[in-house]
Formats: C-alpha cells, structure tokens, sequence
C-alpha cells in the first residue's frame, strides 16, 4: 500500500475548499481495522486500521472534515495524493526547495517521534514517587491565609474622607502595634474589621487566600506564609504600597494519591531534561568562522 502521509493534507484542502459549517459531535465508524473504506483510483486500499492510524494526530478542523463527510474527505485525500505522485514522477521531490522542505519535515517528525519514544522508555517506580513526596512536602503543603492590609503613600495626596494617607514609616509602626496587640490576645478579625484597607478580605473577616507553594506570588510572601504553622502570624510583610499582617489559618499537606501523578511527570520530565542535556553536550559542530565568527568572551 502507498503511504497515507497526504491524508494530513487532504484535512487542509477540505478546510479550503468547504464554508465553515457547524462542529460535528461523533467518532469514526465502528468497523474492524481489516475493513477497507476507501478503494482508490490506482487499485490501492484503505483500510479501517489506516484510518485510525492518522485520525489522532489530525488537527480539530481535519478530524470535523472526516466525521462531517467521510466520502468527500477522501476524494480530496484522493486528489491530494494523486498530486504527490506526479510531483515525485516529475522528480520534484529531488529539486530545491522541495527537497530541503521534505528532509526537513522528515527531520521533524523523527525528532519527535524520538522524543515521545524516549519518553515512554523512563520507568518510574512507586519508591521514587514516595521519595520525592517526602522529600519536598514544601511544595504540595497548603495554607489558609487570614490578612490584614495597611496601606501607605509617601507621596502628597488628597485626604480620603477626612483621613490622610499614612507614610511608610506610619504604616509600619501601625501594623507592628496591631501585631503586639494580636500576638496579646485581641480579636484578629474584629482588627480587620476596623483596620484592613484591603475591601475585598475585609469583608470576609479577612480571608484572603489559600495558597499553594507553586502559585504566582511574591517570593517574600512565599517565605513569609510557608514557614508559618497553623494558628501563627507574620512579621509585618511590606510589598510596594502597603504592610500586610498575615495569619495562617490552616495548614495542610495534599496526600500523596492527590498529587502522585504530578510527581510522576515531574521525575519523568526530569529524567527528559537530563538525557537531552546530554545528547547536547555530546553533539559537536565544527562552524567555518567565515559563516559565524567566534564570540567575544
């Protein structure tokens, strides 16, 4: 049998030539892969099998092009393929740029295909899983964070209701003196009540978030909230405009069934990472410095 690799093609000659109709629900036929679906003008076959093989790689627009109208889709497949053979008649396949466009679509899809094998090759054992849970619980702990805001401006500014804005030095000396008065048993959430200037936490006695080591955040917040034990509040935290008191209100740790999967990609990526960081260091090129003059060190 010829190969099947215009079939790829034949998804953007339908998306060509076809208005954009609505999206197709469906799969494929539920036929035996010996099943021959399409006999072609040249006496060739298409079995059931070959289709599959190619379906999952499709994009989105090529798979709706075959579930939409199959007898369609493989007529321009059809066509598509019967120009590729005149093109390799004609030896057009062996002329620049055609030539250099199929080695490197060639390369392309061996590369891949070698990265995907050699992922699939790396084995991860449960004991490596358990290991690297133990071994960075850090990053899989969670913490409820209760906060209180005080903002400041050391710029001129005009009174907000009668109340002008605190200095930095002003703002400090606040939430140290409410820390004290925390730390001495006062009600944390009746002093976000009268003191928080975050309206959004303030009005939900100071909740401000669950977080997770992983999330996008200020890195003196990831040190400040992450060394906190349940129940434990920080050093007034400064961040550009504002001190923020911040309580931790639960901590815990995700279970290991929770994020076994994250940690199996994780080892399977970085076993990825250091076998490519090998073949890298392996690979050598000779560059005539006429093509690319030595860089400056």
């Amino acid at each position: 049998m010829k190969s099947l690799s215009l079939f790829v093609i034949a998804g953007a000659l339908w998306a060509q030539t076809a208005p954009t109709p609505p999206i197709v629900t469906g799969s494929l036929p539920n036929l035996p892969d010996e099943e021959v679906v399409a006999t072609l003008q040249d006496g060739s076959k298409l079995t059931m099998a070959d289709v599959k093989a190619v379906f999952g790689f499709l994009s989105p627009v090529q798979q709706q092009g075959i579930l939409r109208d199959p007898t369609e889709f493989l007529h321009q497949w059809a066509v598509m393929r019967r120009l590729s053979d005149i093109a390799v008649e004609r030896k057009l396949n062996e002329m620049s740029p055609y030539r250099q466009a199929i080695d490197q679509n060639r390369m392309n899809v061996l590369f891949q295909a070698t990265i995907n094998d050699t992922m699939n090759s790396f084995v991860i054992e449960p004991a490596e899983i358990t290991k690297s849970y133990d071994s960075n619980k850090a990053k899989y702990t969670q913490v409820k964070v209760k906060a209180i805001y005080i903002a400041y401006s050391d710029t001129p500014a005009t009174p907000v209701k009668g109340k002008k804005p605190l200095t930095e030095a002003e703002a400090k000396a606040k939430a140290t003196k409410l820390l004290a008065e925390i730390r001495g048993g006062a009600d944390f959430v009746k002093l976000v009540k009268e003191n928080s200037e975050d309206e959004t936490s303030r009005d939900k006695n100071g909740d401000f978030a669950t977080l997770q080591f992983g999330d996008n955040m200020p890195d003196a917040f990831r040190v400040a909230v992450f060394k906190l034990k349940q129940g434990e509040i920080a050093e007034p935290l400064k961040q550009p405009n504002g001190y923020y008191l911040l309580r931790a209100e639960e901590v815990k740790v995700k279970p290991l069934a929770e994020v076994r999967d994250d940690i199996y990609n994780e080892l399977k990526n970085a076993r990825m990472t250091d076998w490519m960081a090998k073949l890298n260091r392996e690979t050598t090129v000779q560059v005539n410095p006429k093509f690319a003059p030595p860089k400056d060190k």
